[in-house]
């Protein structure tokens, strides 16, 4: 029940909301003691709950209104309940792990239980209405994972507040929603966590943070892992010293406390809400009854006394003892109430259990009949193992799809030839291949938009030239570039480092901030983890952010968030959460080991999920900005950083020409080698070919354009079936990217079979490039590289014609 500040009730519909949350409490307890026992009688495989946090989240739930946000972790169970945005049956849905979205519908079963999300997304890739329904981001395990992007959710109420000249009925009203941030005392520690209320005190924006304090991190007293053995007194100098100053809200309770704990919230969230102050509320004196999770044990570390204590202040037990001392109700009534609860959550278990139990003994009883139905005359080896494999499969302990798929391929390759001429091989070969495209619709699709939103569906517009082209720096072509997006779309806001009244490092942004305002092109401080979380939550929340992290190299700072959080989103919400957001960045070849960064290997391998778009020049990259905005997918642009004085040819149709993602282009036919490359290496192969040609080597140069998605359309293997020859050439570590590209094109292409030579790869050396021009040529590949690197190749089938340089 929200909450309105000042509303009266009787006693009677006082006493009917105090039996409510009791009741509540104690279902939410049921639920995490029943689910522990189906982890460890093998029923579920990991469990993580809320118990011993069940009275805080209830009174928080009651200031929780639609349109709000909540960015939680893995023990906010009750909170979901109390606000009706989870069931108890969806609880143990997601234990079992159910890949149904109706029944399970926060993440089809591709992430733990407790792990929450709304579905914003409907079935035809456009958004919901969020301001009818209460929403929850979706939960990620790495500790303190889920605060940077509610920097970006909170933002989005301040933008849709302060900017009178943009609304979206869609995802605001007026920005009056509140962002709830849960966190556990533990994970205060983490980087993330301090970075977030630093940037949130900064820009004074509606977020409202709780943290479950019981005392421990795992087995770790605070004591041991927060300074004054407090996170509310170790944040003293965040705290706001009057109106007037920016910082935090600091507010405490016990976590036993109901009536503390809802006076507290409302009183805390009215505040934040009004005012867009970000208020933290620190609950102290927790429990945790059943231990951290289903994998451990508390009594191996907390002493007997704080045991007792736990058992003496378990929030339920004292919530009992406060309705019962002050009249509210009598303890028969109670014990009713608690005896429901346990009767509604084994229902709900029963029911959860059978519904997910129901299809795997359908699926497979159809193996066993197709098993059985076969007439042949198999040897006693074969037919020993089939049978072994069907027995094993009906007496399986834990019935799975691992269980059902791996029986049937074990029995396939034991199938006689007998068999194999009857048809059943036919059969079970049919059965076979579509229960693995079932499975992969289950758990492997839905990695990136697959609706009419996805960035591989917008038709690409070629950049038109006046019949005499201007030549202006690359930095002009995306200024104006940028300029033209801003103008049309209202969704879009860049922000970053430098961007706002500077105009950005490389001057790509100049004069901006001053044509559009500074809630559209904005500064932020030095933190690269908070830049990206703000693109998620604003991205959540129906902007359309470009985020700038300054240089390439400063990108690990983000990479978690990039990876744990935008990386996966789409796919473990199964399509039900998405951010269009771009991250803007700029690398490669400039001077020394800071700021030449080209490790494309660890980015591409750690943010599936993402595109990753590697522009030669900035025509190319405004080209993949237009396409962007045009779609749903989050992607990563890397501007070449020594592109921005070179000069090209001016586009008369900036802000609306757009480039297709995986096509690479051919800059060069030859027939000899197909040289494949990217980026800032396009222009050194470019001089090295040049080179070779004098020499009778003719390269076919090709420039991938975009790492993720990589050559959809097979151009590079149709290029190496005329060569028979391929180098691939890049400044990444050796085993890097050129690794990652040799890969796609000799396996997953098959050009291996078009070789008449070794595959060459051409890369840096295993450490930074040093400083300094010589620096840089000792240390990454140069045209002379590439030249000698495929002139040697070259030599290999005609040494006449190409004896060796250096013998």
């Amino acid at each position: 029940m929200e909450q309105t500040s000042g509303a009266e009730l009787s006693f009677e519909e006082f006493k009917k909301e105090v039996l409510k949350d009791y009741k509540t409490g104690h279902i939410s307890r049921q639920l995490s003691l029943i689910a522990r026992k189906e982890v460890l009688t093998g029923k579920a495989k990991f469990g993580i709950f809320g118990d011993g946090k069940e009275l805080a989240q209830i009174a928080m739930a009651k200031q929780f209104r639609k349109g709000d946000w909540r960015s939680g972790y893995y023990r906010d169970q009750t909170f979901l309940l109390a606000t009706g945005m989870a069931t108890p049956a969806n609880f143990f849905a997601m234990l079992y792990g159910e890949t149904r979205t109706e029944l399970n519908p926060d993440n089809g079963g591709r992430s733990f239980n407790n792990h929450f999300a709304t579905r914003l997304i409907n079935e035809d890739g456009s958004w919901k209405d969020q301001t009818a329904m209460k929403n929850t981001s979706s939960d990620i395990s790495p500790t303190a994972g889920q605060m940077p992007r509610s920097v970006g959710l909170a933002l989005a109420s301040k933008l849709y507040r302060q900017n009178k000249h943009y609304s979206n009925p869609l995802f605001s009203k007026g920005g009056n929603e509140v962002v709830f941030v849960t966190i556990g005392d533990g994970s205060t520690s983490e980087g993330h966590f301090f970075e977030t209320l630093n940037a949130a005190g900064v820009l004074q924006i509606p977020m409202a943070v709780s943290i479950w304090d019981d005392g421990y991190a795992i087995s770790v007293p605070t004591e041991k892992q927060t300074i004054k053995g407090s996170i509310s007194q170790a944040l003293k100098g965040f705290e706001k010293d009057s109106a007037k100053s920016n910082g935090l809200i600091i507010m405490k309770a016990k976590g036993w406390d109901y009536a503390g704990l809802c006076e507290m919230y409302e009183k805390g969230i009215a505040i934040c809400r009004r005012d867009h102050v970000p208020v933290l509320f620190h609950i102290e004196e927790m429990t945790q009854p059943l231990g951290h999770s289903s994998s451990g044990s508390h009594e191996r570390y907390k002493s007997p006394e704080r045991l007792e204590w736990e058992k003496k202040y378990d929030c339920l037990v004292q919530m009992r003892h406060w309705i019962i001392s002050t009249g509210v109700a009598e303890p028969e009534e109670l014990d009713a109430i608690e005896e429901e609860a346990l009767r509604e959550a084994k229902d709900a278990r029963q029911e959860a259990y059978n519904a997910y139990m129901a299809p795997l003994i359908e699926e497979r009883d159809k193996l066993i009949e197709i098993v059985s139905q076969r007439h042949c005359a198999c040897n006693i080896t074969q037919k020993d193992k089939i049978d072994e494999a069907i027995h094993g499969l009906k007496h399986a302990i834990t019935l799975n799809r691992r269980e059902i798929l791996s029986t049937a391929r074990k029995v396939l390759r034991n199938v006689c030839v007998t068999c194999s001429a009857n048809g059943f091989k036919e059969e079970l070969k049919e059965w076979v291949a579509n229960y693995r495209e079932m499975c992969h619709g289950k758990y492997n699709r839905q990695l990136y938009d697959e609706s009419a939103s996805s960035a591989l569906k917008v038709q690409p517009i070629d950049p038109v030239y006046a019949s005499e082209p201007e030549n202006i720096p690359g930095r002009e072509i995306l200024l104006q570039n940028f300029d033209a997006i801003l103008a049309k779309d209202p969704r879009v806001v860049i922000f970053g480092e430098d961007t706002g009244k500077l105009g950005g490092v490389n001057q790509t942004l100049e004069g901006l901030q001053e044509k559009y305002g500074e809630l559209r092109v904005f500064d932020t401080g030095i933190r690269e983890t908070t830049i990206v979380g703000k693109a998620i939550g604003l991205a959540l929340r129906g902007f359309r952010p470009i985020a700038e992290i300054q240089y390439f190299d400063y990108i690990l700072y983000a990479l978690q968030t990039l990876s744990d959080d935008a990386a996966t989103l789409h796919y473990r919400t199964k399509g039900g959460q998405k951010v269009p957001l771009i991250i803007s960045t700029r690398g490669h070849r400039l001077e020394g080991p800071w700021h030449a960064g080209s490790p494309l290997s660890m980015i591409i391998n750690s943010i599936r999920g993402i595109y990753v778009c590697v522009p030669r020049d900035m025509t190319r990259a405004a080209g993949f900005y237009n396409t962007l905005l045009k779609a749903d997918d989050p992607a990563l642009v890397i501007e070449p950083l020594n592109g921005y004085r070179l000069r090209e040819r001016r586009p008369v149709n900036v802000g609306e020409y757009s480039l297709p993602l995986g096509v690479p282009e051919i800059l060069k036919e030859g027939n000899d080698v197909t040289l494949v490359t990217y980026g800032s290496c396009v222009r050194i192969a470019m001089e090295a070919a040049a080179q070779l040609e004098t020499t009778g080597i003719s390269v076919e140069l090709i420039d991938v354009q975009t790492l993720l998605p990589f050559d959809i359309n097979h151009v590079i293997l149709d290029s190496v079936k005329k060569t028979n020859k391929v180098v691939f050439f890049d400044e990444d570590v050796p085993g890097g990217a050129t690794a990652y590209m040799m890969q796609k094109v000799l396996e997953e292409q098959k050009a291996f079979y078009h070789l008449d030579a070794p595959p060459v790869t051409i890369s840096s050396k295993d450490h930074r490039p040093a400083y300094g021009t010589d620096g840089d040529y000792f240390s990454k590949p140069n045209a002379e590289d590439v030249y000698e690197a495929i002139y040697a190749l070259m030599g290999e089938t005609d040494t006449q014609k190409f004896p060796p340089i250096y013998d």
